[in-house]
Parts: C-alpha cells; sequence; structure tokens
C-alpha cells in the first residue's frame, strides 16, 4: 500500500511509523528524497551496494553532507564476489 504525503518527510517519517507499528521502515524514493532524510538525521542506518560502474553524471548521494557531524559512522564495510562493496552507515547511539 502507498500513500502519498505532501506536507514534508517528517509528516511522511510519522505516517510510516505509524503505520509499520514498530517494525522497522525502509525509505523509498530517489537520491533527492534520501539526501533530504540524511541532512535531517531521520535515518537509523543505511546499506550502499557500491558497483565501481561508470553510470554517467547523475545525483551525488553524499556531496556536501557531513554526515560524522551528523551524527552517522561506518558500521560495516565488505566486499562482494560481484567487485562491488556493501557499507553500512548507521547513526550513532
Amino acid at each position: 500500500m502507498f500513500h502519498f504525503v505532501t506536507d514534508g518527510i517528517e509528516s511522511a517519517l510519522r505516517r510510516a511509523r505509524d503505520a509499520a507499528g514498530g517494525r522497522d521502515v525502509r525509505l523509498g524514493g530517489g537520491v533527492a528524497t534520501i539526501r533530504q532524510y540524511l541532512r535531517a538525521a531521520l535515518i537509523d542506518e543505511l546499506h550502499l551496494a557500491i558497483s565501481p560502474v561508470l553510470l554517467g553524471a547523475g545525483e551525488h548521494l553524499l556531496h556536501g553532507i557531513d554526515t560524522r557531524a551528523l551524527g552517522y559512522e561506518c558500521a560495516e564495510h565488505a566486499p562482494s564476489k560481484r567487485a562491488a562493496a556493501h557499507v553500512v552507515v548507521r547513526k550513532r547511539s
């Protein structure tokens, strides 16, 4: 089920948490959406799969965002067998 929210990211997150009933909430959207939640320090954990493939200019996920200053740290990192790296960024408690 999808609900479209136009009154801000805090409202969208509040509605998602209410609907989840205590379970985890996952964000969906593009880079602009994730950047808004990161800047507001509303993401608890972010799993990034990084592959060295040239995709063009695109949008830069972390450009200009000081994740350490926002309370995030690299909690896990591991290479995969398919030339990718998996990084988990987590908000410090």
